[in-house]
């Protein structure tokens, strides 16, 4: 990241911008957002800027072939879906132009997870009628870590 630059976007802006032009194949001069699979890692190994928040461009795994089931297991634990999908509206306010969810990472496996401080929204964008949704395989997240206070830096030696 550039020196005193910080990357907040808002919903609107990761999803009718960023996901978007990703989508399209139309990259920028400046790559703000990173293709990481995320579900490789458990959070706490993922790179950082001293922030808490990261972006990530991540492909969706299914858990089964056949199935539209997504796979959000990592090494040492999972990520939990809590909540149903928000809408993302454009700044008229008219139309949905994305879906939010939030997601917990979990310590363990599913039946016996530890809840963690760890907290990740996934953003899509909505299904398109008639469309093979391979236009849902790539999604931006927006991992955060709400165990740190505000302004504190995490060196690779607090993560693990």
């Amino acid at each position: 990241m550039l020196p005193g630059f910080r990357f907040h976007p808002t919903d609107e802006e990761l999803v009718g911008f960023y996901l978007k032009r990703k989508i399209q194949q139309r990259s920028l001069a400046i790559e703000l957002i990173k293709q990481v699979d995320i579900y490789k890692y458990d959070p706490w190994d993922l790179p950082t800027a001293g922030e808490k928040e990261w972006y990530f461009y991540c492909p969706r795994d299914r858990k089964y072939r056949n199935s539209a089931r997504p796979n959000r297991v990592t090494g040492s634990g999972f990520w939990k879906a809590t909540g149903t999908d928000r809408p993302i509206y454009s700044s008229e306010g008219t139309k949905c132009i994305g879906l939010k969810k939030s997601l917990v990472f979990y310590r363990g496996r599913a039946a016996k997870g530890i809840k963690t401080d760890w907290m990740m929204h996934e953003f899509r964008l909505p299904p398109i009628p008639g469309s093979d949704q391979n236009q849902q395989s790539l999604q931006p997240k927006k991992l955060l870590d709400k165990s740190l206070p505000p302004n504190v830096r995490k060196d690779s030696d607090e993560l693990a």
